[in-house]
């Protein structure tokens, strides 16, 4: 899932970068609105963590932007008021949830993962296949009944090919899911990581290249 956090306090925004990283999630991080703007003319996110009251752009336009777009992506407000009214008016503009300062991070990791559901076809919240068996919010990886560690990037690239439900996921396509925009795309860094998947998961190999196009399962 690639995310997009625009917060115009950075210390707060670097921290819920470095948290939703954990969880194998692709970030970028920018801390003003016309800046997040940029953004997302130019790269495709799954979830918009989105401050409200931010500089040079307010948040609500930016929201606006995103639904004149008709872009897939969905947006995730913040504010420092818990006031209703204001949560009304923010769905209103467009936003899909919203979440007041402070929070408790668990509950913003549980949010934004819903709404990264909400962004494609449904699918069911573990993952199974060709003995695979994938929990996005345990984040457990299970093969053949054994319990496979993997690293953020090797959980990020295995959870895009389940859901990707055997169609073909070109490396390109990997790269932009499970790595964000300071990734070099001309590095080596996605068939490492699908080798190194290769080899946790184990015998026989379910992840297969596709001369030319990618890799599936």
């Amino acid at each position: 899932m690639r995310v997009l956090v625009v917060e115009d306090e950075q210390l707060l925004a670097d921290a819920v970068a470095t948290g939703l990283r954990r969880e194998a999630m692709a970030v970028d991080v920018v801390y003003d609105g016309a800046a997040a703007l940029e953004r997302i003319g130019v790269n495709d996110y799954d979830v918009v963590v989105l401050d409200r009251d931010l500089p040079l752009v307010h948040g609500d336009d930016v929201c606006r932007r995103i639904v004149e777009l008709g872009m897939p992506t969905r947006v995730l407000m913040l504010t420092a008021s818990g006031d209703v009214s204001d949560r009304v008016e923010g769905l209103e503009i467009g936003a899909d949830d919203y979440l007041p300062k402070p929070f408790a991070f668990s509950e913003l990791i549980a949010r934004v993962r819903a709404l990264g559901r909400r962004t494609s076809v449904p699918l069911p919240p573990v993952l199974e296949r060709a003995g695979i068996k994938l929990d996005p919010n345990r984040r457990e990886v299970f093969r053949d009944g054994r319990e496979v560690q993997l690293a953020p990037k090797e959980f990020a690239v295995l959870e895009v090919l389940m859901r990707s439900e055997g169609a073909v996921v070109s490396a390109e396509q990997l790269l932009e899911k499970a790595w964000d925009e300071n990734t070099d795309p001309f590095t080596n860094v996605v068939r490492v990581t699908v080798m190194t998947l290769r080899r946790k998961l184990g015998e026989p190999p379910v992840i297969v290249t596709v001369p030319g196009s990618g890799y599936r399962i």
